[in-house]
């Protein structure tokens, strides 16, 4: 019986993102929700989540992102930031987290076209956007974390979470929920 190779990527050759240990290339792109310039160095000394993703207003990014938006309570734990980078323009962001309301700042690797994803090694010439790749990176600013997941996959948070309860050497607090107390039931007399 004979062994079958398994399938190239959807979209070209995979990139392998910079590995752990690596210093993470500084970024300074337009971000939502107004256009500022955002940075990694901002704030120091604290963690920060790199979430590359294709674009704008596709389903598996947007489920994608929709987690990491629900997930923020839990980041804000670990005193990480959260930024999501893609190739689409300023705009397109504003209109895709206005529409879902993601509260993440969307950064626009825009123009020049996919510089930041070059330096994270994340960015398919091919096809002119960059991979689904997540990134936990230090106070320090040397990436602790990264994965490159497979363009049709969405990779969750999980990986991120274990990296930040790592790195931070603290575990991540599940709310708990109480059930609520019943008033006293009374009948009706009549």
């Amino acid at each position: 019986m004979a062994t079958l190779a398994p399938p190239p990527p959807a979209s070209g050759v995979l990139a392998h993102g910079l590995p752990a240990g690596t210093r993470a290339p500084e970024l300074d792109l337009p971000s939502t929700p107004d256009g500022r310039r955002a940075t990694l160095s901002d704030p120091k000394g604290s963690p920060a989540v790199l979430v590359f993703y294709p674009g704008d207003f596709t389903p598996v990014c947007t489920n994608e992102l929709g987690l990491f938006n629900e997930l923020m309570p839990v980041f804000g734990q670990f005193g990480a930031k959260v930024l999501g980078i893609s190739c689409d323009s300023l705009w397109s962001h504003i209109a895709f987290a206005k529409e879902l309301h993601i509260q993440i700042p969307l950064l626009s690797d825009f123009h020049p076209k996919g510089e930041a994803s070059r330096r994270y090694n994340v960015y398919r010439e091919d096809v002119g956007i960059c991979e689904r790749a997540l990134y936990v990176i230090d106070g320090k600013g040397v990436i602790y974390w990264s994965y490159v997941s497979p363009i049709e996959l969405n990779p969750g948070a999980d990986g991120v979470i274990d990296a930040l309860e790592r790195l931070t050497g603290k575990s991540m607090e599940f709310p708990t929920f109480q059930p609520q107390q019943q008033p006293p039931r009374t009948e009706a007399r009549t």
